[in-house]
């Protein structure tokens, strides 16, 4: 294997010191190294396929290039995994390198984890969650820039990303509202879950804003199961057997897989989607939601969005070279995805 050129072969071809590549390669020439000889510089580096050791300009400028990312679950999840996949690529793009250490929630691997990413002398640190929540930083955090992702402190000690579900969950609402119903359902998830909550009070924001009467929500899990179930009450008479005739016309869902449980009651029902009954999703689950017959109309999370937002936010602390405690939370706004499964409601 061709050994790799050095600094000083670089210097050696140029003819000059090997302190003038420095200057020219760190990008500190100008008022220090004649013109000529930058360019001299530029061309030897070039012919020798020269690259800086990244090491050594890391000690120089007492950096690293890294930044630590703790996770409970995400690293093994193909969905939320889109948060890490959106902060490396922010990280990658300004030569920065994450490194990911998964805690599985268990506090000992959190502690280890952090103490680990900050022997090898990280520049930043962030805290994703799989699932929103509240979520008490750990002290390294508070030494370094940092910032949690898809979760909250709950004293407001430290900055955070997420998305916001207020308004998902209002424009999740909106879409039926839009298209002319006025028998809605709310299957909501559980309401101890702090998404939950925050669509909750999207829905309730855009049914009161249509000047319609609450509607109150029916409290589900987030599995297809739950949605079956939830539908074949609200749908079917007491048999089971055939729909309701004053049932809802349209339904919001807690996520997609609840959806698909009320696609399933509905096919059980001899209900036709979107016929007979108009139905959002929330999460825009690859593959569940575009693959779906209809395909699903749903409210995505910005994972991606986030992970890149959390990186954005340390990149800018530490180009600024001045490091600062914040908190207070940025939300990322929930697009709207439109497929098959809304229509305008049936005659009746």
């Amino acid at each position: 294997m061709a050994r790799k050129a050095t600094s000083q072969d670089v210097a050696n071809r140029a003819g000059v010191s090997r302190s003038a590549v420095s200057f020219v390669l760190n990008g500190r020439a100008d008022g220090n190294i004649a013109k000529d000889k930058q360019l001299r510089i530029l061309a030897a580096a070039k012919e020798l396929n020269y690259t800086p050791n990244a090491v050594a300009r890391s000690l120089q400028a007492q950096r690293t290039h890294t930044i630590g990312v703790v996770t409970d679950t995400i690293a093994g999840g193909p969905f939320a995994g889109e948060l890490l996949q959106g902060a490396s690529s922010a990280a990658f793009d300004a030569g920065y390198l994450l490194l990911v250490i998964e805690t599985q929630n268990q506090e000992a691997r959190e502690n280890s984890a952090f103490t680990m990413l900050l022997d090898r002398q990280v520049d930043a640190l962030v805290f994703a969650a799989e699932s929103m929540r509240p979520h008490t930083p750990h002290p390294a955090m508070h030494g370094v820039p940092a910032v949690l992702a898809n979760c909250f402190d709950p004293e407001g000690g430290l900055r955070s990303v997420m998305a916001d579900e207020v308004a998902g969950g209002r424009s999740a609402t909106q879409i039926l509202l839009d298209s002319r119903h006025i028998n809605i359902a709310y299957l909501s998830g559980p309401l101890d879950a702090v998404a939950a909550q925050r669509r909750t009070e999207g829905f309730d924001t855009a049914i009161a804003a249509s000047g319609r009467p609450p509607i109150k929500a029916v409290e589900t899990g987030w599995d297809i199961n739950d949605g079956y179930a939830a539908a074949m009450r609200l749908f079917s008479d007491d048999g089971g057997h055939s729909p309701k005739h004053d049932r809802p016309t349209g339904v919001v869902c807690a996520n997609d897989r609840v959806a698909l449980g009320v696609m399933l009651a509905c096919a059980r029902l001899g209900l036709r989607v979107p016929e007979d009954l108009s139905i959002v999703g929330y999460d825009n689950h690859d593959p569940l939601a575009k693959t779906t017959v209809p395909g699903l109309t749903t409210v995505a999370i910005p994972h991606r969005e986030m992970g890149e937002k959390a990186v954005e936010i340390l990149l800018g602390e530490l180009s600024n070279g001045i490091r600062k405690e914040s908190s207070g939370t940025v939300l990322i706004p929930c697009p709207v995805v439109m497929r098959g499964s809304v229509a305008a409601p049936p005659l009746r």
